[in-house]
């Protein structure tokens, strides 16, 4: 098994770097609005998506979820296309849509037969603008969100942990709001307040349009020049500036109790950096530090000692993503076994971390690491869809198409030290929150 592991490394190592980039090309409209191609000839199809440089985080405060609200609104429709009509027109046509909203961007897409392109622009360009919202369709998309929350949220108290975890790990930055919004607040959203969101953000020179699949990039640049040149820019759109968080100089803990919970677990997150543009290589040590520490299950460091040779946790993990515009978290987590307590699991995290610190990183399990990561990279460029959303998130992040293409052989040259280095600047406790999620209180005395 060893044997072909190795040779599964040096297959995907030796790939020319010509085989694990797709052609891209990035235009910008007089109005402001970039435009992005990403070709891909294999099949007559197109993915075509609208990023919005605006998210939760660039909410007022006080009107937490208007930015998934309005996403939501956006389907109602315009004087061109009537209400509850704009999806099902993509369904004849035989396509599927639909949209999404993050902390930093909102996005809306459709995959469609490549000959109804155009169509897709001219949809999508008329409600950027021209968005009809009255106040009864304002209440029913308001009770849709709030159900929405119901179920994702107040329904799952890993979810509600999680909440709370954030809110306690961002003192300032709006990162510790939740997306859909904390219940209160979305309850008092107004139509006056999704109108005065919308017309304010939804301008080209606030969107990003990505054009993936079966085109050619003159093609899809003279389309947009037709459907997108005209719309009128929003005045108003400026540099986005958020609060950003204070030295943080104090260890959090928080234990939080729900009856549902049948297995507790333990979970702690650090502020962590973000992927910087021009500079992508503390996060790509951090990718790594994830992967190798908490990543692959039972081969991960966290794995192979709790899992295996102490047979302590049920599982195990760490996660990180370093995709957004601001500052962002990088965690670890503990699922105990039966009859081992959190605190007990929590210690033998910490003792693994400091090993991980005094020891540094496995050079075969950094090789395995960058090999799996490298595959994942070049297994991406089958997916249209996936393409379309990693340049999409990334450009309305911060980022270059440059910055994308660089962004694996970032991670390759990532050194054993680059790991312990960042690990050293990653796991300082007065900048992060420890969670036990447990069951009902009085079970837990």
């Amino acid at each position: 098994m060893k044997r072909l592991f190795g040779w599964i490394i040096f297959a995907v190592l030796a790939l020319p770097a010509a085989a694990q980039q797709v052609p891209v090309s990035s235009y910008m409209l007089d109005n402001g609005m970039q435009v992005v191609v990403i070709e891909d000839h294999r099949a007559p199809v197109v993915t075509h998506m609208v990023w919005y440089k605006i998210g939760a985080a660039d909410e007022e405060p006080g009107k937490s979820g208007l930015a998934h609200f309005l996403e939501h609104l956006m389907f109602k429709g315009t004087a061109a296309v009537p209400d509850a009509t704009f999806s099902a027109i993509i369904e004849e046509n035989g396509g599927d849509d639909n949209a999404f909203t993050t902390q930093d961007y909102t996005a809306y897409y459709q995959r469609i037969a490549v000959d109804r392109l155009p169509l897709m622009m001219e949809m999508e360009a008329d409600r950027m603008r021209g968005l009809i919202l009255d106040d009864a369709a304002m209440l029913t998309e308001r009770d849709v969100v709030l159900e929405e929350r119901a179920l994702r949220t107040e329904s799952d108290p890993g979810s509600l942990f999680s909440e709370q975890r954030s809110a306690a790990l961002y003192l300032n930055h709006p990162y510790g709001i939740p997306t859909i919004g904390w219940r209160h607040e979305v309850e008092a959203l107004t139509l006056q307040d999704a109108l005065d969101f919308y017309h304010l953000y939804y301008a080209p020179n606030n969107a990003i349009l990505v054009v993936a699949g079966d085109v050619q990039p003159e093609q899809v640049l003279a389309l947009a020049q037709q459907y997108y040149g005209p719309v009128a820019p929003s005045e108003g759109i400026t540099k986005r500036v958020r609060p950003q968080e204070p030295p943080q100089t104090a260890e959090r803990r928080m234990v939080y109790h729900d009856e549902r919970v049948a297995t507790p677990y333990m979970i702690r997150a650090y502020l962590a950096p973000n992927r910087q543009s021009g500079d992508q290589a503390q996060a790509a040590a951090l990718i790594l530090l994830a992967d190798v520490l908490g990543g692959g299950g039972i081969t991960s460091l966290l794995g192979s000692r709790l899992q295996l040779d102490e047979d302590i946790a049920l599982a195990s993990g760490a996660f990180y993503g370093g995709l957004s515009y601001d500052p962002t978290s990088f965690g670890v987590y503990v699922v105990p076994k039966p009859g081992v307590t959190l605190e007990q699991a929590e210690a033998r995290l910490d003792a693994t971390l400091d090993y991980l610190l005094q020891n540094g990183v496995d050079p075969e399990r950094l090789a395995r690491s960058k090999a799996a990561l490298l595959a994942d990279e070049i297994y991406a460029m089958d997916d249209q869809m996936g393409l379309a959303r990693r340049y999409g998130a990334a450009l309305v992040s911060g980022l270059t198409v440059e910055d994308v293409q660089d962004w694996p052989a970032a991670l390759q040259a990532v050194t054993e030290a680059d790991i312990t280095a960042a690990a050293q600047a990653l796991f300082d406790e007065r900048s992060s929150v420890t969670g036990y999620l447990m069951g009902a209180k009085e079970a837990a005395e």
